[in-house]
């Protein structure tokens, strides 16, 4: 009569020596600290690459958020004349699908100061636009910190950053002189112009350098300044979805025709959204570092549960185990310290994103520092973004290689030979 245990694959039988094998014992220490550093090394691993992969998501976001808050889509300029039939190519583009709002602008170059002080000026960018665009500009009209918008286009108020209003020392309704050298040409040379304007609204963007270097004047007001009359520099043109510039490029340029040019937003910051996509591949793989050296943790001490455990193999052979019962008893053993370890850095990974900010205002508080000082950093606050798809290929992929370790070491368990094993016992 045969003696050959019937055991199911992965069933009752090798679950419950895979747990055994877990367990840690006062005479297995050694093997017991490996697997809990392995353990520890695996969730940590995955919680620290799942977070970076987040901060760099969200920082890319914000990024975007605030680029695309106070730009166009899409920049039409013309080439070599005047642009004086923006309201003609406005009416050209207005039927394209997916196309918002077209937005005339005028910008130039210009000294501001404040009017009733002398000593102090500094160097802007003047946006000359309609109200109705303005308010269209999320950050500028939602960012509002004092005054308002109405009447802006009949009147000759001008709008502020808060960090440009303070350096300057003026508020709502205090005046402020822009002095230009785009004024009338004589017959020696162009006439600087300057001129006085009230300040009608405050805001705040979020992004030190925009907060302190721009302002905003009435198209009309900006084309007379500048002398630009009945025209303007560029045209702006905003879409529903800003990350499909490149599908509806085409459309443009065929309505648009011959004597323009057309930039994306894509292309305007090509080389700082470049940056930010290098250090985020970057920090991929070297915090992917952490994970491996986790899973050759797991590697070795699978290995020495094994050396451990040859007496118990012999034994669990003799009794009809089969070769391939003991390599599932060991893959489930390491498996489940890799697969267990990755669900919990899954767990701590959403922990640490969703307290991100408050993470960061208590690391300035306990150093007295300012993380991410707005007048150094561009995004001001952090914010973390789980993608799910990058998220889940973290965690899959940390699961299929907790399984991939432990092969080599579970087929040496089940090439144990129980003779051999047993044979000084």
């Amino acid at each position: 009569m045969s003696t050959t245990t019937d055991t199911t694959p992965f069933g009752p039988f090798e679950w419950m020596f895979a747990s055994r094998y877990l367990r840690p014992r006062r005479k297995e220490g050694l093997i017991s600290v490996i697997a809990i550093i392995s353990f520890l090394g695996i969730m940590l691993g995955v919680a620290t690459l799942i977070s970076v992969m987040a901060l760099f998501t969200g920082v890319r976001q914000e990024l975007t958020t605030k680029l695309l808050g106070l730009n166009g889509h899409f920049v039409i300029s013309k080439l070599g004349e005047p642009f004086t039939d923006f309201d003609d190519v406005s009416e050209r583009l207005k039927t394209i699908p997916g196309l918002q709002r077209t937005m005339p602008v005028i910008e130039g170059q210009a000294l501001f100061s404040n009017a009733a002080a002398t000593g102090f000026s500094t160097a802007v960018l003047v946006r000359g636009m309609r109200a109705d665009d303005i308010s269209n500009l999320k950050l500028v009209a939602g960012g509002l910190r004092g005054g308002s918008l109405d009447g802006f286009d009949d009147g000759d108020g001008i709008a502020l950053g808060l960090r440009l209003a303070n350096s300057l020392g003026v508020n709502i309704g205090d005046q402020v002189k822009l002095i230009t050298n785009r004024g009338k040409s004589t017959i020696f040379g162009a006439k600087p112009n300057n001129k006085n304007y009230t300040v009608s609204a405050l805001f705040e963007i979020g992004m030190a350098e925009y907060d302190k270097t721009i302002a905003f004047l009435p198209l009309h007001e900006a084309q007379a300044f500048f002398n630009y009359p009945n025209q303007t520099n560029v045209l702006e043109v905003m879409v529903d979805n800003p990350d499909l510039v490149k599908s509806m490029r085409p459309a443009i340029e065929a309505r648009l025709g011959k004597g323009y040019t057309l930039s994306d937003w894509e292309q305007r910051n090509a080389t700082i959204l470049s940056v930010i996509d290098v250090e985020r591949n970057l920090m991929f793989f070297v915090v992917s570092l952490i994970t491996i050296v986790a899973m050759l943790n797991v590697i070795s001490g699978l290995t020495m549960l094994v050396k451990d455990k040859g007496r118990d193999v012999a034994i669990l052979r003799t009794m009809g185990a089969t070769p391939g019962s003991v390599m599932r008893i060991f893959l489930m053993t390491g498996a489940a310290i890799g697969i267990v370890g990755t669900v919990a850095g899954l767990i701590l990974a959403i922990i640490f994103c969703a307290n991100v900010e408050a993470i960061r205002s208590f690391i300035g508080w306990a150093t007295g520092t300012t993380p991410f000082d707005p007048n150094v950093y561009v995004v001001t606050k952090l914010k973390a973004v789980m993608d799910p798809v990058v998220t889940g290929s973290i965690v899959l992929g940390s699961m299929i290689l907790s399984v991939l370790a432990t092969i080599v070491p579970s087929w040496r368990a089940s090439r144990i030979d129980p003779v051999e094993a047993l044979r000084y016992e």
